[in-house]
């Protein structure tokens, strides 16, 4: 099996001949290729030549154009502060005036700004890996864009103080996202991800009646075209499992704060997993041997239909031996079969549902 047919199966529960592998490599992978990580961020091309690098080194099974959380924001007139060796990060919020939102208009993604830097990665990707590798674009879900335009603490002082100014700055970030979504699409995503990590902020009320179905409007939209979704909310999501399960994301990422026992049970028995184990205690500071262990840890609780991958980014200083344990646990066994896999031998099965 390819890629894009190893993803296929474990989606439509058929069992693969080995478990994909989709970790999100940022900052470690332009250390990799020696390349600062503001020409990660800022030049396609650079972005482009570290996904080759993965599928080169170590098969990975997805190809992707997340790099930083800043895109869209940019385009709408954000200031951004630029780091040499790590992401951008916001300056002075874009809507620190509440009341410049009504004359805000959304950037065209194909408008030559930060969007179309990735829309062009996409591309390039797509013209290199079509129908092997699956590409997935990234957007910023509707809160953590929110959160990027209003400022993080001002936004969630305003999910109390002014509710009808929330609701309007969500559906512009949700409209915003889908519009970028599909530019991305047309350029040939494959799967479309979506970052919403302030979800795991507002609670469980606030999630469930507001955040939620701006979520479930960009994921139909997603698939409104016959393309894939995948929800990452960074964070402590475990009082709101049940309501990311009806988001419709054909996979879900979870974090490392996330109980294994209660995920499955939460998200229900066909939902696709990606994650979960801590991506600074066992990654960055444990052994390949931990790793490994992790890997099968994960693999157990989650069951077939799983996707292998840290709770969120893997570390910069990250020992790329632990990154290549991460891998050769995914080539070692299939998803339906635990027997021996990357432990050295050790005994253990669990049956496909």
């Amino acid at each position: 099996m390819n890629s894009v047919e190893r993803t296929q199966a474990v989606l439509q529960g058929r069992r693969p001949d080995r478990v994909p592998a989709m970790p999100i490599l940022m900052t470690w992978l332009a250390r990799q290729i020696g390349r600062s990580y503001r020409d990660y961020c800022f030049d396609h091309r650079v972005l482009v030549e570290g996904q080759q690098y993965l599928v080169e080194t170590f098969g990975i099974d997805c190809v992707s154009v997340i790099s930083d959380a800043w895109r869209e924001a940019a385009d709408c007139g954000a200031e951004l502060v630029v780091f040499e060796d790590g992401p951008p990060a916001g300056k002075t919020p874009r809507l620190a005036d509440k009341t410049s939102l009504g004359s805000l208009l959304r950037p065209d993604p194909l408008g030559g700004g930060r969007m179309t830097d990735r829309v062009e990665a996409v591309r390039l990707l797509h013209a290199q890996y079509a129908g092997q590798v699956p590409v997935m674009g990234w957007v910023e879900g509707p809160i953590a864009e929110a959160c990027n335009l209003r400022g993080m603490n001002q936004f969630m002082l305003d999910l109390v103080d002014d509710p009808p100014f929330v609701e309007e700055l969500l559906d512009f970030a949700t409209e915003l996202a889908i519009d970028f979504a599909q530019a991305q699409m047309d350029a040939g995503a494959d799967i479309l991800g979506m970052g919403d990590a302030a979800a795991s902020l507002c609670g469980p009320r606030f999630y469930t009646q507001l955040v939620l179905p701006r979520e479930q409007r960009i994921i139909a939209a997603v698939h409104a075209t016959g393309r894939l979704s995948r929800l990452h909310v960074c964070g402590d999501t475990n009082g709101i499992l049940a309501p990311m399960g009806t988001t419709g994301a054909d996979i879900i990422d979870l974090d490392h704060m996330v109980r294994l026992e209660a995920a499955r049970q939460e998200l229900g028995e066909t939902a696709v997993i990606a994650g979960n184990f801590d991506p600074v205690s066992v990654l960055l500071q444990g052994s390949p041997e931990q790793v490994r262990a992790a890997c099968r840890r994960c693999h157990e609780a989650f069951g077939p239909r799983f996707i292998l991958n840290a709770g969120c980014e893997v570390p910069t200083h990250t020992p790329p031996a632990n990154v290549e344990a991460m891998f050769e646990y995914g080539r070692s066994c299939g998803v339906g079969e635990l027997r021996g896999c990357g432990d050295g031998g050790r005994q253990g099965d669990i049956r496909e549902g």
